[in-house]
């Protein structure tokens, strides 16, 4: 099966971002382990195939979800995970993000934000 150029890239492109995201550290700085996108991305890792290619949630993904929700204990590392979501859902396509907003429904998480890049991370509790 031959992929083109465009799909390739619509696929990788949101990869190759988180990888830059990481390296460059665009991440607020930590305190007392405060939730930074490193920590968001590596804790969303496991879902990355399933929101590019569909197919089933894997439970590594809601393991992830899981563990990222409890270590978001304080208003303003919600609000941190909540922008650093909101960042990558602007660059998903409309199928890609449906997926993502998802996620918490099938791995049975309760989210306090929209997964969305429209969400108002400064409104979450």
């Amino acid at each position: 099966m031959t992929t083109s150029p465009r799909m390739l890239s619509k696929k990788v492109l949101p990869l190759i971002i988180l990888i830059i995201c990481t390296v460059v550290g665009l991440a607020p700085p930590a305190a007392k382990e405060a939730v930074t996108c490193d920590t968001v991305y590596d804790g969303l890792q496991p879902c990355l195939r399933y929101v590019l290619f569909g197919g089933s949630v894997p439970t590594g993904c809601c393991n992830g979800l899981e563990s990222l929700i409890a270590s978001a204990t304080t208003t303003a590392d919600r609000q941190s995970a909540c922008s650093c979501v909101k960042s990558l859902a602007s660059r998903a396509t409309d199928e890609e993000l449906s997926r993502a907003a998802s996620i918490p429904g099938q791995c049975g998480a309760d989210v306090p934000f929209e997964i969305s890049p429209n969400v108002d991370c400064s409104k979450v509790p």
